[in-house]
């Protein structure tokens, strides 16, 4: 039996770092030592504050105590029976948790080539959720699109509708600082939400001609802003829910779906196929593959979006600090030396 510390949720807003217990050796296993783990602030300030609807998934998820976490870098510092002995010392991706040490498959590693710094590595996860949701929009060349909320994965939205050739593509936010965090090229457009919904209707008219955006993905996560968002759309556009809304949307199916004839899509990672398939060849695999490619070729750039790095100790300051202002950060990782 190995002990590792590893990072806990015991309750609505408590957090603590204490030792837990492993499974190692174990048959068809690695031993992965963490280097950086990457919060998801999302999902997981959602489940640190237990604010959700009782009976919700959300609910289901937040099983306390647990420990939180599915973006890890780290090197296999150990094998158990039955695995190549090729894995050992690999730098590897995989969705193990807040924890210095994780037990984990040989099919949940990904190699991460050496010359990718783990600052930018660890955003694969969250970058096979937002890849799989672009590519379930359909977003295409010269298509106006609009990213609502920018968050991590609303920056990675904009980056990669870009990459698919959207032009414009607007990135709404009402946070100055994450405005700030876009890039800086012809064809992305920062919107300022804080002047108001029809402000926003207005800036992003004026610069589509009157024409609205052909697609808007909806990345805040507040359930009460998807009626706004979705005015910005042109008629038989498509709205896509990219976040986890953390409960009820009040909405009118004839005036906002049926009359303007949307397309509503849904692109939880959990959409991914298992397997490849003629139809679908892309699992989260392969789109981790064409992220690090992405990241290896400079046609990707996410070495402003770390904002803060952390020892796993502080970690229950960190939660509370990101609770309390969730917009002065972006991308928040532990170390683990």
């Amino acid at each position: 039996m190995t002990t590792t510390p590893a990072v806990f949720f015991d309750g609505p807003r408590q957090c603590s770092v204490r030792e837990q217990a492993l499974d190692w050796p174990l048959p068809g296993h690695v031993l992965v030592r963490s280097q950086l783990t990457l919060i998801s602030t999302g999902t997981e300030l959602t489940l640190y504050s237990g604010e959700f609807p009782e009976h919700s998934r959300w609910a289901g998820m937040a099983r306390y105590p647990f420990t939180p976490g599915y973006a890890n870098i780290g090197v296999v510092e150990d094998v158990g029976a039955g695995v190549d002995p090729d894995w050992l010392g690999a730098r590897v991706a995989t969705r193990g948790r807040h924890s210095r040490l994780n037990v984990l498959g040989t099919d949940d590693l990904t190699r991460v080539p050496d010359s990718i710094a783990g600052e930018e590595a660890a955003f694969y996860t969250l970058a096979q959720t937002v890849m799989n949701g672009v590519r379930r929009s359909r977003v295409g060349w010269g298509e106006a699109v609009a990213v609502f909320g920018l968050g991590i994965l609303g920056q990675l939205a904009v980056r990669f509708c870009r990459l698919c050739g959207a032009r414009p593509v607007f990135g709404v936010d009402p946070a100055a600082k994450r405005r700030a965090l876009l890039p800086e090229e012809a064809g992305i457009q920062p919107v300022d939400a804080s002047q108001g919904a029809e402000a926003v209707r207005q800036a992003i008219a004026a610069a589509t001609r009157d024409r609205l955006v052909d697609c808007a993905f909806e990345v805040t996560g507040l359930p009460r802003t998807i009626p706004d968002s979705m005015s910005t759309v042109r008629r038989q556009g498509r709205f896509i829910l990219l976040s986890s809304p953390r409960g009820k949307t009040e909405f009118d199916f004839h005036d906002l779906c049926n009359s303007p004839s949307y397309t509503i899509i849904g692109t939880h990672g959990g959409s991914h196929p298992p397997v490849a398939t003629p139809d679908n060849p892309w699992t989260r695999e392969r789109h981790t593959e064409f992220f690090f490619d992405l990241l290896l070729d400079s046609e990707l750039d996410l070495s402003r979006l770390m904002t803060r790095k952390a020892h796993f100790s502080d970690a229950p300051a960190i939660y509370e600090s990101l609770w309390e202002a969730r917009t002065e950060e972006l991308g928040v990782g532990f170390t683990w030396d």
